[in-house]
């Protein structure tokens, strides 16, 4: 199977468990079944979590948000990222310096960092992370919309087409950005799996989701005390794990679309 399907196959996998595990999670997430950190077995088939809940309930429970919330924050990235790329690539003059040289202030703020600032400052809740992993991601979509804008603006259809008198934003949206779709796509996947890890990860340290929400983040963080004590690592590792495949499945997905793989 090419590294495509197989990506295909996983993140259609992880869909699924996102979208239709709450219908089929035995017990209520929130819900205490038994004591804490319980073995594997009997009513809890992964055990049971630091507060005596089902940890496969939580984990079915928990992947709608790491879809949700990763895709919001893409899609936020690029409807800021892509205007700044395509009118900067295109216009090649003065604005192109201005809309470049001030995204590119973004770049001296570490990812993780200028997440947790804007955390802070806002109060702990998913949307201010949500906003701060969006806006952290403009500059690098911006500059490979531009790149892609660039290479496409000297071509000669292009041309053609400013000399029939079409409009830039025709240009752009006829001729251009069907031309740049393959490298777009890539970084999609490529911008959706940083999303995933990092809203992940600030949900790890307590300032994205928020219990008793269940979240794989979260849970990761919340029985990291099971793994310690090799009480239930079932609690822990359920939930890694499916962030793993989910993001493997999307880089799988995303290289196969940059190499133009079928």
């Amino acid at each position: 199977m090419s590294g495509r399907r197989t990506g295909w196959v996983l993140f259609l996998l992880m869909a699924a468990v996102a979208l239709a595990g709450p219908l089929l999670a035995p017990f209520d997430p929130a819900r205490t079944i038994g004591l804490p950190f319980e073995a594997p077995g009997g009513h809890a088939l992964l055990g049971t979590d630091f507060l005596g809940r089902d940890v496969l309930s939580r984990m079915l429970s928990g992947g709608w948000s790491v879809l949700a919330y990763a895709g919001l924050a893409t899609l936020l990235a690029y409807a800021v990222g892509l205007p700044i790329g395509l009118a900067a690539g295109y216009t090649r003059s003065w604005l192109d310096s201005v809309l470049m040289r001030g995204v590119d202030v973004l770049i001296a703020f570490p990812a993780l960092v200028f997440i947790l600032l804007v955390a802070t400052g806002l109060g702990r809740g998913i949307l201010p992370v949500v906003l701060a992993t969006a806006i952290i991601q403009v500059p690098a979509i911006a500059r490979i919309v531009r790149a892609a804008t660039v290479e496409q603006s000297v071509r000669g259809y292009v041309e053609a087409a400013v000399v029939r008198g079409e409009s830039s934003v025709s240009v752009l949206r006829r001729e251009v950005l069907p031309n740049i779709a393959r490298p777009i796509a890539a970084d999609v996947g490529l911008r959706c799996t940083w999303s995933v890890l990092l809203i992940a990860g600030v949900n790890f340290l307590g300032l994205g989701m928020q219990p008793p929400a269940a979240d794989w983040g979260l849970m990761v963080s919340e029985n990291r005390a099971g793994m310690d004590l090799d009480l239930n690592p079932a609690a822990v590792l359920v939930p890694a794990i499916m962030l793993g495949v989910l993001t493997v499945a999307i880089n799988l997905i995303s290289d196969a679309l940059s190499g133009g793989e079928r």
